[in-house]
């Protein structure tokens, strides 16, 4: 009364990455994929692998400490610089105001208020 299980195949038993003529197949990456996209002409609103825009997100985007990296839950009242922990505060704090300017302008802030 032992009745075997069905054999379930998820893959094709005759499937091959060699192509008839004996060449095997070799996939092409992305970037690959762009290059060769970028040579050819293409008609007026094709769609093709470059030409697709994401739509914006709907979720708030993250905020990162201007001094190391970390995602910052906090912001100086005073500088306006990002901060992820007290230690990095302490760092703030003691930072001069040009160097304070320097930070703003390499995340695109505007100027200090204050």
């Amino acid at each position: 009364m032992s009745e075997e299980p069905p054999i379930i195949r998820f893959k094709n038993p005759q499937f091959s990455y060699i192509e008839p003529g004996g060449k095997k197949h070799v996939f092409k990456s992305l970037k690959q994929i762009l290059a060769v996209e970028k040579t050819q002409q293409w008609p007026e609103g094709a769609m093709s692998y470059s030409s697709f825009n994401a739509p914006p997100s709907l979720r708030p985007p993250k905020k990162y400490s201007d001094i190391s990296g970390l995602i910052a839950p906090y912001t100086d009242p005073h500088s306006k610089l990002r901060y992820a922990n007290s230690e990095e505060y302490a760092i703030v704090k003691t930072l001069p105001s040009d160097i304070v300017a320097g930070y703003l302008a390499l995340r695109g802030a505007s100027s200090i208020v204050g």
